[in-house]
């Protein structure tokens, strides 16, 4: 069931659908302005053919309900192989209006529910995990991985390589597969934004 507030970039669902959910993070969620993600998201469809869905969040609360929304209420959930975050923050924290909330947080109020999925982080904040806070948050929520960059944004987004991870998630199921061809594929600009998975 679709709330408020999403928007679905594919009229019709075929068996073996493939989609990409993405959660920005906004000031305020009553404003009706076309993000610059919300644009990317709508691209991904264009070039790729991928099914997505976006909704913006601006509070913890509203971050959580659209999670639930997505884990509880829709049958398609098993599809979607990634969660797409685009939200400010620091290296183990997301910040939604003015509040920090660290990923072990993210993982106690996501525990058991996202198994399968990976959470990808654009570089809107910069993800730098050690060992024990990534393999905590993969154990409590049940995530198959947890990637993002270790450089910020600096005037170049990650939305292209995101895009082209995405696809070839797509492509391949294998994780560790996709994220060594997107290396040789996009070797400058992985190294560029620094590239991280955590599994």
């Amino acid at each position: 069931m679709l709330k408020k507030n999403q928007q679905l970039s594919q009229e019709k669902f075929t068996e073996g659908d493939y989609f990409v959910y993405c959660l920005e993070g906004v000031d305020n969620i009553e404003t009706k302005k076309i993000t610059e993600a919300q644009k990317n998201i709508e691209q991904l469809t264009l070039q790729y053919g991928i099914a997505s869905i976006y909704k913006t969040c601006d509070t913890i609360e509203s971050l959580e309900a659209s999670l639930n929304t997505l884990v509880l209420d829709d049958h398609n959930f098993k599809d979607y192989e990634v969660i797409y975050m685009v939200m400010k923050g620091e290296e183990n924290s997301i910040c939604l209006n003015n509040y920090y909330y660290s990923l072990q947080e993210i993982a106690e109020i996501f525990e058991g529910r996202l198994k399968g999925k990976i959470l990808h982080f654009s570089n809107a904040k910069v993800l730098n995990l050690d060992e024990e806070e990534a393999q905590y948050f993969l154990d409590i929520t049940g995530a198959r991985g947890i990637s993002g960059y270790g450089n910020e944004f600096n005037g170049v987004s990650s939305s292209n390589l995101d895009k082209v991870f995405f696809n070839l998630f797509q492509e391949d199921d294998n994780m560790l597969d996709v994220v060594e061809e997107l290396h040789q594929k996009h070797y400058r600009a992985c190294k560029l934004l620094d590239f991280r998975l955590y599994y």
